[in-house]
């Protein structure tokens, strides 16, 4: 729809009037048990038997197509973007070829996707793949979209992280592609990958997925993963989660997040954090940013966070978009939750938390191989007026 990033960007940079005034939402005292903590605050819990491969960028288009091409029952896609051109094209060709009786269902947001109904769901419906749209779009629920990006292959391998089916994350528009983190996941945690896919689809008037698709699932591996769903609500699972996270950390908390615009709550957060020794990271996009508006917001933020001590670091070649935190030695957590209110109140958002510390040595040094391509914010940058951009 036209407008339509105007509208997200106006919604960042106002986002304290999508949510009615409210108690702060603090976690009282420290996480001694992040557990049972998990468990408590989102009702997840974390299961050993994991296999994750860390996805880069377009790189999770290929790592998809190849696990496409082995499906044996159902592939279930729910995805925020999803444009026509490349890498959309690559997607129709590996569905057009997956094994003969394998179900394939698309749930895609309108908003995220304006061209989706015009240009890719006849081609998706034309290989058999049963096609849906979340929500159509009107004034009351503007902002309540869908934002999660699941891929789940015979609901037991799944895809999460921030990728979008765009040419953005390929590269094949003449720019390069942007900065993302993604996860492949193998093992027991995917069934709640696939439950959540099955409630998007159901509120669409899709009919249950049939029992096969919910098979059990064999150890993969030996990392511990719970899956995270979060629907609108007054405190949603995304703010507990990434306050919960935050909350538990001892040594480090490294984060890297696309439209990085914190409440007063998860700022204090991260100040007592630092005030506690506990090194405070954040990569945010630089002027590569895609929405003007989401990157004023974020610069409004830094005084705040500077005088807190708090590191920040602005990503310079392209658009940073992952959505991750590296905890400690131990955790990490990755998903399409950004840090402020529209992820925090609106949105459907998806994240797996990762308690193993092979994973989070790994994605450590991701982060920091894109620190070293960042610029370090060391005062308070000026706040440029919107009018500059059309």
């Amino acid at each position: 729809m036209p407008g339509a990033r105007f509208l997200l960007g106006l919604a960042l940079l106002t986002g304290g009037c999508l949510r009615h005034a409210r108690d702060a939402f603090l976690l009282n005292g420290e996480v001694q048990d992040f557990p049972s903590a998990l468990f408590q605050s989102v009702g997840a819990r974390l299961q050993p038997g994991h296999q994750l491969t860390l996805v880069q960028n377009g790189k999770v288009f290929d790592a998809m197509i190849e696990d496409i091409s082995r499906a044996h029952t159902s592939i279930n896609i729910v995805i925020y973007i999803w444009h026509s051109g490349e890498p959309s094209d690559r997607i129709l060709k590996a569905l057009a070829a997956r094994p003969h009786g394998v179900t394939c269902r698309v749930l895609v947001d309108p908003f995220g996707s304006p061209d989706f109904e015009r240009n890719v769901e006849s081609r998706l419906a034309e290989l058999g793949c049963a096609v849906r749209v979340f929500r159509p779009i009107t004034r009351h629920n503007l902002f309540e979209r869908d934002h999660r990006k699941l891929v789940v292959i015979d609901g037991a391998i799944g895809f999460v992280g921030g990728f979008g089916i765009r040419a953005d994350w390929s590269g094949e528009d003449g720019d390069p592609e942007w900065r993302d983190c993604n996860l492949r996941v193998a093992g027991p945690a995917v069934a709640g990958m696939q439950r959540a896919f099955a409630q998007n689809w159901q509120e669409t008037g899709g009919k249950l997925l049939p029992a096969d698709e919910f098979p059990e699932i064999a150890a993969a591996g030996d990392a511990q993963v719970a899956f995270v769903s979060s629907t609108t609500s007054y405190v949603t699972d995304a703010e507990r989660l990434t306050h919960l996270a935050i909350a538990s950390a001892r040594k480090r908390v490294w984060i890297a997040n696309a439209y990085f615009i914190p409440d007063g709550p998860l700022m204090d957060l991260l100040a007592r954090k630092r005030r506690e020794g506990v090194d405070v990271e954040v990569i945010v996009p630089g002027d590569k940013d895609d929405v003007k508006a989401a990157l004023v917001a974020q610069r409004r933020t830094y005084r705040r966070l500077l005088h807190a001590g708090i590191g920040l670091w602005e990503y310079q070649p392209v658009m940073m978009h992952a959505k991750t935190i590296v905890i400690d030695d131990h955790l990490a957590v990755v998903g399409s939750i950004n840090m402020n209110e529209l992820s925090f109140t609106s949105l459907e958002e998806s994240a797996v938390v990762i308690e193993d510390p092979v994973f989070n040595a790994e994605l450590a040094a991701s982060w920091e191989t894109d620190r070293q391509r960042c610029h370090q914010v060391l005062r308070p940058k000026r706040t440029i007026s919107l009018r500059r951009w059309p």
